[in-house]
């Protein structure tokens, strides 16, 4: 979707300053946050893509005031809200209030260093010819999708050049809405000047990951 999440390339926001020796948390319920997040995702209830919608879809006020745990909360509480996991009222009591509705997969504390460096695959069995090849001019699609896409505004109608296929993957805009429909995934480069104009720099290239649907011939 087009929100306020998808800042790259936009002006206005002033230069990113990183903090030096910057902790992973700068708070204890940064820390809670993350692990209830991560808890919450593990039960099977949502996907990956369904969590990163649930952070996006927000008005421009809201998410722009918001920091990233903030954000990472928000998400949380909207997709328990969703499926009924948690009430309104528990939320504002910040307790639970009522039986809790049991669920798929319950991550256990001893478990988690095991999951979370294991992973899970997002390849999946081909089911087509990929369309495209390293080495091909493609053109980003000009679309604005409604719900979750990890196509970015900054390169969508420009032209770059395929570095490398990988394979058939989970399509993170069907996925979002529960359906993986995987689709062949590429590598594709951006030159500067093609992305930012003559004032860009010619000696930068973006490289950015992007699925098949939103690629066209050049």
């Amino acid at each position: 979707m087009n929100g306020a999440h998808d800042m790259g390339g936009m002006h206005g926001f002033g230069p990113v300053e990183p903090e030096a020796d910057e902790p992973v948390f700068h708070a204890d319920w940064e820390r809670r946050a993350f692990a209830l997040t991560l808890a919450m995702g593990a039960t099977g209830e949502w996907n990956i893509d369904m969590g990163r919608f649930a952070r996006e879809n927000r008005a421009p006020a809201d998410y722009l005031t918001k920091t990233y745990y903030e954000l990472w909360l928000a998400g949380t509480e909207q997709l328990l809200r969703e499926r009924g996991l948690v009430s309104p009222d528990e939320i504002a009591a910040g307790r639970a209030i009522h039986p809790p509705r049991p669920v798929k997969r319950v991550l256990a504390a001893a478990d988690v260093a095991r999951v979370l460096a294991h992973g899970a695959p997002t390849d999946r069995p081909v089911t087509a010819p990929a369309r495209f090849r390293a080495g091909d001019a493609v053109r980003a699609r000009h679309i604005n999708p409604p719900t979750h896409t990890r196509l970015p505004r900054y390169v969508r109608g420009h032209v770059g050049l395929i570095d490398a296929v990988r394979g058939c993957q989970v399509f993170p805009d069907s996925n979002a809405l529960g359906r993986e429909d995987p689709r062949w995934l590429y590598t594709v480069r951006f030159d500067g000047r093609e992305l930012w104009g003559e004032d860009g720099d010619p000696t930068t290239t973006v490289s950015v990951d992007l699925w098949e649907p939103y690629l066209e011939p050049r």
